[in-house]
């Protein structure tokens, strides 16, 4: 039975969290996650620098198979939606320069895969993500959404949660 290795990400402009997990059947093993921090007195090209660097050398040293990037949301404040955005590109480019196919999920989809449903709270998703992956100790809040993304993926398209195909979106009952 061969073993997918993937890869979720949390992006932020300031952190942007990494977990990865293997896949082999139907169990899930925990490999590693963390954070790529990007120093706020930076201008912002050095910011985003330092987040595609980061996740380059994240993919470089551990190899995934396959990732998967939680989609942004529609902040109240615009100015932190574009900066999201731009943190969240900064990632997607390391993943597709390093060829990996990658699938984005909504904080609905993801809550859905981990907790069940999609009105979850960070602490409920933080909680089963070290449940699933039987986890000595909880990550950081950020490692921890990443990881959850990454579990996420793993189930995508096996109806856990009532998930989508893989990276599509249902509006109103219908694929998007």
């Amino acid at each position: 039975m061969s073993t997918l290795r993937i890869l979720g990400i949390d992006p932020g402009l300031r952190v942007t969290g990494f977990g990865i997990i293997d896949k082999t059947g139907q169990q899930l093993s925990y490999v590693t996650s963390g954070c790529v921090r990007s120093d706020a007195n930076d201008a912002l090209p050095l910011r985003l620098k330092t987040l595609l660097d980061g996740v380059g050398a994240v993919v470089a040293q551990y190899r995934p198979g396959e990732a998967a990037v939680e989609k942004v949301f529609v902040n109240v404040n615009p100015q932190s939606t574009l900066l999201l955005g731009q943190a969240r590109g900064a990632a997607v480019c390391a993943l597709v320069q390093a060829g990996l196919p990658v699938a984005e999920y909504t904080a609905l989809q993801i809550k859905q895969a981990v907790v069940g449903h999609g009105k979850a709270a960070k602490e409920q998703v933080g909680h089963m993500v070290m449940r699933l992956l039987q986890l000595p100790g909880a990550p950081s809040a950020d490692a921890a959404d990443a990881l959850a993304c990454a579990i996420c993926h793993a189930h995508a398209g096996q109806g856990l949660g009532n998930l989508p195909t893989r990276g599509l979106r249902v509006r109103n009952g219908r694929l998007a």
